[in-house]
């Protein structure tokens, strides 16, 4: 490193803007994850609503499930999502909230009749779209633990408030935090969660979200190290007699370690 770079990089305006653009960056990863997460849970309220409606068309069973799960994961075989218990999660998601919405909506409309007024839509979309900016096991963790859906997007209003992980947003449930504080959430918002937090940490690596896209963590890492072994296979065989290469991963004892 010259003068020249090292008084740059020592500079503190120069500090002030490579610490901008770290979080600028990190900014921008987070956002984009979320987008996927907001795609792929977008995409389980569809399977989910189609799941519903055929099984009640056509009084199709649990039989319908595994022969959707196998053909989804031949079709798409690096989707974890397509499991046949992922995908009795998803209808069950959709059924707890599609309830939970019609219920809400027959009391809100009954007592919008009595007062000679409107009906209101039978769904809050706006209580799709929030429910869908939480991570996939955050979803199931709520449905699991919640039995209303005031107490799920309470939790789920929380999760993204508060940076909640899993772990966390489990243990809020069950010290009964909607019991002590809970109440009615009526805005519905688009915030993104603090860029240290636990919950963007686990969104940003969230497995579904990676296997959505078909994207592995580990691929990078894999390739890397093929390209290196490639590399040194060549270097070997330029070398001519007196070197051999034994391996991609050999264990050397030195020492009798």
């Amino acid at each position: 490193m010259d003068n020249k770079e090292l008084s740059i990089t020592s500079d503190s305006e120069y500090k002030k803007l490579l610490s901008e653009l770290k979080e600028k960056v990190r900014s921008s990863q987070l956002k984009a994850a979320i987008k996927v997460n907001y795609e792929l849970l977008d995409l389980y309220w569809t399977l989910g609503e189609y799941i519903v409606k055929n099984q009640e068309q056509h009084s199709w069973g649990d039989a319908f499930i595994k022969s959707l799960a196998k053909d989804l994961q031949k079709e798409f075989p690096d989707m974890k999502g397509f499991s046949e218990t992922n995908i009795k999660y998803i209808r069950r998601w959709y059924s707890f909230y599609i309830k939970g919405l019609q219920g809400v909506a027959e009391i809100e409309n009954n007592d919008r009749n009595s007062k000679g007024l409107q009906p209101v839509a039978q769904f809050d979309e706006r209580v799709i779209n929030h429910i869908k900016q939480i991570p996939w096991g955050h979803n199931q963790r709520i449905i699991n633990k919640c039995k209303t859906i005031d107490e799920a997007i309470y939790y789920v209003d929380k999760t993204i408030e508060n940076g909640w992980s899993r772990n966390v947003l489990v243990h809020q449930i069950e010290s009964g935090l909607y019991g002590r504080e809970g109440k009615s959430i009526t805005n519905f918002e688009k915030r993104l969660p603090a860029l240290q937090s636990d919950l963007a940490r686990q969104t940003l690596k969230d497995p579904y979200n990676f296997d959505f896209l078909t994207i592995r963590e580990g691929y990078d890492e894999r390739e890397l190290q093929k390209e290196l072994v490639d590399k040194i296979s060549d270097f070997l065989l330029e070398l001519g007699e007196g070197f051999a290469y034994i391996g991609k991963e050999y264990h050397i004892n030195i020492n009798g370690g």
